[in-house]
């Protein structure tokens, strides 16, 4: 018996419908709570499977909920570290065929999000993104999930995040999109989302009944919100950026005093690692109503989830 996710890969947020959403909820809402149990799972469903994990950008939360997550569910990690050279040492396509010869998945954290895509289109196994430039999309799987756990049914929610049209950005509107969620952003000036993105989750939108809005001034938008998202000005490969960059986004904290305007039930989202004081006060981020933790422990079970549903034997939701 076979799933509607057995073999798939996971490239972007728009790769799944709202039921393999909701089928991948389930899955990690269970793992989840055995886990919490018993710290194992008696089910092993990657039992005998061997998957690579590429790492082109630093990583804790990524290697450590991969690699762990693998292990628990039976399987192997195989960490390559960053020497792999794509297009460099080797091709791209040479590097996807000799890896599927040996293994049964690829986890793979980079740059440019075109290296996924053709890695993916070249392998016979499936390819899962782990980080791009473009995406983040299982930061988005474990960010709505505890939204939801927090909140209940995110159809209707507003999710307002503050800051770059990044990544994670990118990836939280197309899974907000497909959920029925509005989906806000406030950036300054230079700093917005890639426009193609952006189009495809207004598509999205438009079927599910959810929303994209793409604005300024966080104080604007930040009223009536269900949760306001920070993460930091500078990431990865934007390290010679940073001094223009701080003074850009001056103004795009997320403090107590705009997570009051939001609204007295409002939480506060980070995907971590995170700067206190520049895109987040210390005071929000380490208080009661931020969920970053939350965030971080479900990268683990949303992770196992789809690496289940996609490399194991049998289909774990029932």
């Amino acid at each position: 018996m076979t799933g509607p996710l057995q073999g798939r890969d996971l490239l972007s947020s728009a790769d799944l419908s709202l039921a393999e959403y909701e089928l991948i909820f389930a899955t990690a809402a269970r793992l989840k709570r055995e886990f919490r149990e018993q710290r194992r799972h008696a089910a092993q469903p990657l039992d005998g499977r061997n998957v690579a994990l590429i790492f082109e950008k630093q990583s804790l939360r990524t290697r450590v909920t991969f690699e762990a997550g693998l292990n628990q569910l039976g399987g192997h990690a195989l960490h390559l570290g960053d020497g792999i050279g794509f297009g460099v040492r080797e091709s791209v396509s040479d590097i996807a065929h000799n890896l599927e010869r040996w293994l049964d998945g690829i986890v793979i954290r980079t740059f440019d999000h075109s290296v996924v895509t053709e890695l993916a289109a070249e392998s016979s196994v499936p390819v899962f993104n782990a980080l791009t430039d473009d995406e983040h999309p299982f930061q988005a799987l474990a960010d709505v999930m505890a939204l939801s756990e927090r909140i209940g049914s995110l159809k209707g929610r507003v999710l307002t995040f503050v800051g770059d049209g990044n990544n994670v950005y990118h990836s939280l509107a197309l899974a907000g999109a497909t959920l029925g969620m509005e989906i806000r952003l406030a950036h300054p000036a230079g700093f917005g989302p890639h426009p193609d993105i952006v189009a495809k989750a207004e598509a999205l939108a438009a079927t599910s009944g959810g929303k994209i809005v793409v604005g300024r001034d966080p104080r604007v938008l930040a009223p009536g919100s269900d949760a306001l998202y920070a993460d930091v000005w500078v990431s990865m490969g934007q390290e010679e950026q940073s001094h223009a960059r701080v003074a850009a986004f001056a103004g795009y904290c997320v403090d107590s005093a705009l997570l009051d305007l939001a609204g007295p039930e409002s939480v506060a989202m980070h995907c971590l690692p995170a700067k206190r004081g520049q895109e987040i006060t210390a005071e929000v981020l380490d208080g009661p109503r931020c969920l970053a933790l939350e965030q971080a422990e479900n990268r683990l079970h949303v992770q196992k989830a789809f690496l289940a549903e996609s490399l194991g034997r049998e289909p774990l939701a029932q």
